[in-house]
């Protein structure tokens, strides 16, 4: 302090601070507190807390006191997402980014949710990347072979469309029951179907049971993929107020051509051979196959026979992996030519809210789809009940009431038993994550966790006219992390041809919104309620293939001069491997471990890099057959894929250029060596070189020869050697890692996964 000051006086000085604390509050009273969404990062939370509204709580209340903090949270997401919503002023805003675990906030606003929402969440955008550059997929074909499609869906409404179909289309709508040939327009340009196989099989029997004998479906499978993969926009599109917005398919300006292959009682190989032989003369750009057959050699594989002649004709086959995860080897449609899709959770998911009579909140899960109303209703917890697996015990202690059910036995059968009770509602408690993936909701019910249940029990045990309320009809965005591997996506390593790492990629496969047929139920509500609607949610690796065919017919129009093979090059070494928070994906189950190749392929597809993805890995038919000698397949074997002897088997080789690699381990005690080779061409502008990057398990070692790849033009190929040795210390074990050519201006990465799978996993061809 300067000795010319004069001292002030403590009277006075104690006046200034009062002012300037007035002034403060004044302007902190100013700054209107608005409602946050607050992304919280679990793994930060301290053990000393029993659950993470606790630890949420703790950290508002830790903020600086003269905030004067509302510690009053909205909602506590521990299913749909980590975090809670709380009004914050800016000042309090600021202060929150500062505390651990904390990972992002938004305001709270009213806004129309756009789905399906996977296109969103898969980065789809109108003003920049593959959506414009594609004309969102004008005058491309779509081939979906399924089980046929409901033309007088929204989804398939001509709007917007161009009228003019490619020269080269020579596809054609068939009549047949309940379905006119004059159903079809600019939108839907081919219609046909194939069930002689099936008549065949049920010689004899009554065929008015397969459904209408035409392509109308009458499943509800093909009009749903096929709105995923082209649907035209439609407002208003909700699964009974969940999930409410504009739906729209992935390539909403293509066309698409149904062959309806899939009938109630099943699928025959014939059948689908004749489908997809028909979508491939009448041509087709792209086929969507969401379905396939287990445990059968590529030779008699309809889907891998089919795919082989449209891979010469430069036709992109996607097909789904199957839904028989997580166990490893469950994949089918392991096809070396073919795009094979795994299904991956988003950032989306629905739920509701309890309310406890005594104000608290708590958010689950829930779709259900009915307008009853449970407002200030008793609240029951039972000791002898609680398991929820007696209607007639529920009905004698609940009756009229909201019971608690415990985590003592799966939720589906819980509600069950609930459903046919005189309960009114129920709050289920449960741990699984998977329930989101795939379960209904059929009564007034909410899913709550373990730790928000506690609290529940507590406040119905302590409480003696306990009571609650539960809203429903609640969709979230922006859960964290996402995406995760679905549990049910089936694993590679592929039965068919295990020296190609399958799944390639993901895409969005649970709960995806699209059109369904509006007289067949959507929802039931109990036992006998069953519910129409002319959008559903359904989950699967089949919802998931859609979403990567819409893609590859935008990547069709935006490079008309790539190969099938380089499209899927394209997606696959473009894919990311980590998910929303920037961490590397997790497969959805107990113990969200990481996800290997074997589940996620690539990781999920990315468009917008699609597009551009600067190296491609290409291969040609004969590349194929090679692989093919390598595996001993004898020539007639071969033939009956390539269905020509122009190709041949003068150079073997299991190392087809594909974008990743696999290798094999004989026995556990011998380390694993294994050289690869592969060619990748340049499809830039100008110049540009590349240098190798690669990451990899413990024991494991990766180097790449040469390491550096200069192109001087657009299409000049380069060749490059990868060595990998790996030492197989653990049984069931999977070492994975990565090969990244990563551009010098960091404009492109191109990245390849690398597996090496365990003798156990080792199949005998």
């Amino acid at each position: 302090m300067s000795k010319t000051m004069k001292r002030v006086n403590p009277f006075c000085l104690s006046h200034i601070i009062v002012a300037l604390s007035m002034v403060c509050l004044v302007w902190q009273c100013n700054s209107k507190a608005v409602t946050y969404i607050v992304h919280m990062d679990k793994s930060y939370m301290p053990k000393v807390f029993t659950s993470h509204r606790h630890w949420y709580s703790s950290t508002l209340t830790s903020l600086d006191s003269t905030q004067h903090v509302n510690s009053s949270i909205l909602y506590s997401y521990e299913n749909a997402l980590h975090g809670f919503s709380v009004a914050l002023s800016p000042q309090q805003l600021e202060s929150l980014k500062e505390t651990p675990g904390f990972i992002s906030a938004y305001r709270d606003r009213a806004t129309t949710l756009d789905t399906t929402a996977s296109y969103a969440f898969l980065s789809l955008n109108i003003s920049h990347g593959l959506w414009p550059a594609s004309n969102y997929g004008q005058n491309v074909v779509v081939g979906v072979v399924d089980s046929g499609i409901w033309p007088e869906s929204d989804s398939f409404k001509d709007d917007g469309m161009v009228i003019q179909t490619p020269p080269k289309w020579k596809g054609k709508c068939e009549g047949g029951q309940r379905f006119d040939p004059s159903l079809c327009n600019s939108k839907l340009v081919g219609a046909r179907y194939f069930n002689k196989g099936l008549l065949a099989a049920h010689d004899g029997d009554d065929v008015t049971k397969i459904g209408a004998d035409s392509v109308r479906d009458s499943v509800g499978h093909g009009t749903h993929t096929a709105s995923t993969v082209a649907g035209n926009y439609v407002r208003g599109a909700s699964y009974f107020g969940y999930a409410k917005g504009t739906a729209r398919g992935i390539a909403p300006r293509a066309k698409i051509a149904m062959y309806k292959v899939a009938w109630a009682q099943g699928v025959f190989a014939s059948d689908m051979l004749a489908g997809l032989d028909q979508a491939i003369a009448d041509g087709v750009d792209v086929i969507s196959i969401s379905m396939g057959f287990d445990m059968v050699p590529l030779y008699e594989d309809p889907v891998a026979i089919a795919a082989f002649s449209a891979l010469e004709k430069g036709v992109v086959v996607s097909a789904s992996a199957g839904n028989a995860g997580p166990f490893l080897g469950s994949i089918h449609n392991g096809i070396p030519w073919v795009l094979t899709v795994g299904a991956s959770n988003t950032e989306r998911s629905f739920g509701g809210t309890l309310i406890l009579g005594n104000g608290k909140r708590f958010s689950g899960w829930t779709v259900f789809p009915g307008s009853a109303t449970v407002n200030n209703l008793p609240l029951v917890y039972h000791n002898k009940a609680s398991a929820c697996d007696s209607s007639t015990l529920l009905s004698q202690v609940a009756r009229g009431s909201v019971v608690i059910c415990d985590s003592v036995m799966d939720v589906n059968q819980q509600i069950q038993h609930v459903s046919l009770s005189q309960v009114y509602g129920a709050v289920f408690i449960s741990a699984d994550p998977t329930l989101f993936e795939k379960g209904k909701m059929t009564f007034p019910g909410l899913v709550i966790s373990p730790h928000q249940g506690q609290n529940v029990i507590e406040y119905a045990r302590a409480t003696p006219l306990a009571s609650a309320t539960i809203k429903f009809q609640e969709t979230y965005v922006g859960t964290k992390r996402a995406p995760t591997v679905a549990s049910y996506s089936s694993r590679g390593p592929s039965w068919e041809c295990p020296w190609v790492l399958k799944p390639d990629v993901m895409a969005p496969g649970s709960s995806i919104l699209a059109a369904w047929v509006p007289d067949l139920p959507a929802a039931q509500i109990g036992p006998n309620v069953l519910l129409n609607n002319e959008y559903n949610l359904l989950s699967g690796t089949s919802m998931a293939c859609p979403h990567a065919s819409g893609v590859v017919a935008l990547l069709r129009n935006a490079h008309p001069e790539w190969s099938a093979s380089a499209v899927r090059s394209a997606l696959t070494t473009t894919a990311s491997p980590l998910d929303n928070t920037g961490k590397p994906i997790e497969e959805n189950g107990e113990l969200f471990q990481r996800a290997s190749p074997l589940a996620m392929g690539a990781g999920l597809i990315d468009p917008n890099r699609a597009l551009d993805p600067g190296l491609i890995y290409d291969a040609t038919p004969q590349d194929y057959v090679n692989l093919l000698c390598a595996m001993n397949f004898t020539q007639a074997q071969i033939l009956a894929i390539t269905r020509s002897k122009d190709y041949n088997c003068s150079s073997p080789s299991y190392d087809v250029n594909y974008p990743s690699f696999v290798a094999f381990s004989v026995d556990k005690s011998v380390a694993v060596e294994r050289k690869f080779r592969r060619s990748v061409t340049y499809v830039g502008d100008g110049s540009a070189v590349y240098t190798a990057r690669v990451s990899s398990s413990n024991g494991t070692q990766i180097s790449v020869s040469p390491n550096r790849l200069v192109f001087k033009a657009k299409y000049e190929k380069r060749k490059f050697s990868l060595m990998l040795k790996s030492e197989m210390k653990k049984e069931n074990v999977v070492p994975f890692g990565s090969l990244e050519w990563v551009e010098e201006t960091g404009r492109h990465v191109v990245r390849s996964p690398l597996v090496v799978l365990p003798s156990t996993f080792v199949f005998n061809h």
